[in-house]
């Protein structure tokens, strides 16, 4: 039987994936995921598909288990895509290089998984339902229906902080703060985000973590400066 034009073109095409395909095999375990950032990793360099005489993209079975890596080391480690390109790059050249540890984010953008009721929240992390009042209150936490991992976390720090004297209400700054920082982010990103086409909002998107990154890398050293200063 004869092939048709788009696979003739294409060496091993019949184990070719399309976008749609291949977002099928990924989204799973990757639920944010789109199209526009599939193109938007191609722009960056971190993974070539092949194209069929038309232009449409194709991915083999190891561009998909490189993206995958990708997205494991974005949402697991939380690293950069400029790291994640080193990293790459040193393997392709046979090296065994490590990945920088880096520390994670609070996930309003990164995390994904299960999702919590407000008993199952408190149940899980060992709190009570007035800790989780209080947290709400003081605007540590938002609330909501059902709450994601995220949420747990931090509820589970309060809990931890609780047992040291520190409540929740202590901690009113932290939304501010955060509100700061989230300023921050925007008006960097206002020379990407005035651009509205797909490629550029995948930009804003990847621009918006790494700044966030390095934000946290400054308030962890800050804090770590200050800790310095308390007599042992």
């Amino acid at each position: 039987m004869a092939r048709s034009s788009a696979q003739a073109h294409v060496p091993g095409s019949a184990a070719l994936l399309s976008i749609g395909q291949v977002l099928a095999r990924l989204t799973p375990s990757f639920p944010e995921l789109t199209p526009s950032k599939l193109r938007f990793l191609e722009e960056q360099g971190l993974v070539s598909p092949s194209r069929t005489p038309s232009g449409y993209r194709k991915f083999s079975p190891a561009d998909v288990e490189r993206l995958r890596l990708i997205l494991e080391m974005q949402r697991d480690r939380y690293l950069p895509l400029k790291v994640i390109r080193a990293h790459l790059a040193g393997i392709e050249a046979g090296q065994s290089p490590k990945l920088p540890e880096s520390r994670p984010l609070g996930a309003s953008m990164l995390a994904s998984g299960r999702r919590y009721n407000r008993a199952e929240l408190v149940s899980e992390a060992g709190a009570t339902s007035l800790l989780l009042g209080d947290a709400i209150t003081s605007s540590v936490i938002v609330a909501a229906d059902v709450y994601g991992e995220d949420t747990l976390a931090v509820l589970r720090a309060l809990v931890e902080l609780q047992r040291c004297g520190i409540e929740p209400r202590h901690l009113r700054g932290f939304r501010a703060a955060a509100e700061r920082e989230l300023g921050l982010i925007e008006s960097a990103l206002v020379p990407v985000s005035r651009r509205q086409d797909a490629s550029s909002r995948a930009r804003a998107s990847e621009l918006a973590r790494e700044i966030a990154l390095q934000l946290e890398v400054v308030r962890s050293s800050l804090i770590r400066s200050a800790l310095g200063r308390i007599a042992p």
